[in-house]
């Protein structure tokens, strides 16, 4: 696990996997199953929308990449905040806001100009503020594509995030593996 301690990467050879990259790959197989598991079985027992797809990446670059920027956990949470916010102004703006999704209702050039407008607000507003997350451009057109789009369920997302945030700090100092944003206040 030393080369996620270091932030190495290797390139595909063809050669069988080293012990490294077989312990990196085990450690994020085991910290996204009970990441996301966690969600999910949240999801389950509240009903609402703790588990989404953009998830998914922000819990890879936390566990594989922690000392990359764009992991750090200021970035994972108000990334995923200017996704949440841009996206539902975006639906605001477009007058989409209290639509069906677009799988149900189709696309629009309402909703065309809805998707856009959030994903150019979110890149915008996330080199601004300083807090690259890429996940969080997911996030913005989950919500302006209608898939989520009640206040209350942008709330829940928000505390998930939070939560994936905490729980991937505490299996990455279960295994030792220490962040330079695991020491320090973002």
């Amino acid at each position: 696990m030393a080369h996620l301690r270091k932030g190495e990467r290797g390139g595909a050879t063809g050669r069988p996997p080293d012990r490294a990259r077989v312990e990196g790959a085990s450690f994020v197989a085991v910290g996204c199953f009970a990441i996301i598991g966690l969600l999910a079985l949240v999801a389950m027992v509240s009903g609402t929308p703790f588990v989404f797809p953009s998830l998914g990446p922000t819990a890879f670059l936390v566990l594989f990449m922690p000392g990359a920027e764009s992991a750090r956990p200021w970035h994972c949470i108000l990334g995923h905040l200017v996704g949440l916010l841009c996206g539902y102004g975006a639906l605001v703006v477009t007058g989409l806001a209290h639509t069906g999704p677009v799988g149900e209702v189709g696309v629009t050039a309402a909703r065309v100009v809805a998707a856009a407008l959030a994903m150019a607000a979110t890149g915008a507003l996330l080199i601004l503020l300083r807090v690259v997350h890429p996940p969080a451009g997911a996030t913005t057109l989950i919500v302006a594509l209608g898939i989520v789009t009640r206040p209350f369920h942008l709330v829940v997302i928000e505390v998930a995030v939070v939560i994936l945030v905490v729980v991937a700090a505490a299996i990455r100092r279960l295994a030792g593996i220490r962040a330079a944003q695991d020491q320090a206040a973002p």
